[in-house]
């Protein structure tokens, strides 16, 4: 009966062994499987950040370029403005002039 019983213990206690190996071998796949997932996230990640990059970029391409037709149209604007009124007032500084020259050479 004292062998029959150390036996169980035996059997119980292998059993015992097994199922923590058994444990540990599963405990040690799902690290390795986290550790995977873990990576392919960082990866997707830092594609995300490659793609949210070049969209910024070209977001500020863009807006740069209409920011520099807005300012050359701004340009031509007030270039063709200020020829106006050099040829409006062309005229009149002519006219300025000769009546300077004329009263200083009258003197």
């Amino acid at each position: 009966m004292v062998d029959e019983t150390l036996k169980r213990l035996l059997d119980a206690e292998a059993n015992a062994e097994q199922v923590v190996a058994q444990a540990d071998a599963e405990r040690q796949s799902i690290i390795e499987q986290a550790k995977r997932d873990a990576h392919a996230l960082e990866e997707q990640h830092a594609g995300r950040i490659a793609e949210i990059h070049s969209s910024f970029l070209a977001q500020a391409e863009q807006h740069a370029q209409q920011t520099i037709a807005t300012m050359r149209k701004r340009h031509a604007e007030q270039a063709n403005a200020l020829r106006t009124l050099a040829q409006r007032y062309e005229g009149q500084a002519l006219d300025a002039a000769i009546a300077l020259l004329t009263k200083t050479g009258q003197r």
